[in-house]
């Protein structure tokens, strides 16, 4: 087990990673083929609902995450898919590329799972483009099942 850790992300990176991962966000929805306009119209509305006013939603947690030397490794976003739900989501979680395969995104996970818990989450879900096959398997590791899948074929 590591030595990984949650921190409340300080209100003064916030808009700084919320430029970033929304960034990330449109780049990964192209990639899975929506246009850049579609991308964008989605950004905007993930925006709009889970933070008003560019703080999180009431019940939202945005951690960074942590190492055994207390160096921010990267981040994790979870809270309830509606307000007041006991269903919640893993909105985004991400470990930088020079901490990765060393642990932290399985602790981070294990220890938002602790806290959805606490505070009354039933279940927890997430979506994972279909690119990603690493966090497949650790979300797979983890006991997350597939309750969905949506699938395209270019026809160019």
């Amino acid at each position: 087990m590591t030595d990984t850790r949650l921190q409340t992300m300080p209100a003064t990176s916030l808009p700084a990673w919320l430029d970033a991962t929304m960034a990330e966000y449109v780049e990964s929805r192209m990639q899975a083929g929506e246009t850049r306009e579609q991308a964008e119209a989605n950004k905007q509305q993930s925006l709009d609902q889970w933070f008003p006013g560019g703080e999180p939603l009431a019940g939202h947690h945005v951690w960074d995450v942590l190492d055994g030397d207390d160096t921010v490794v990267g981040y994790l976003w979870i809270g309830p898919f509606e307000p007041g739900s006991a269903d919640w989501w893993v909105f985004n979680v991400e470990i930088d590329e020079a901490h990765r395969r060393k642990g932290h995104a399985r602790r981070a996970l294990e220890l938002g799972h602790v806290v959805a818990k606490d505070e009354g989450a039933t279940s927890i879900g997430l979506n994972v483009f279909g690119y990603n096959a690493g966090a497949k398997e650790l979300y797979e590791r983890l006991g997350y099942g597939v309750t969905a899948m949506q699938m395209k074929l270019p026809l160019t």
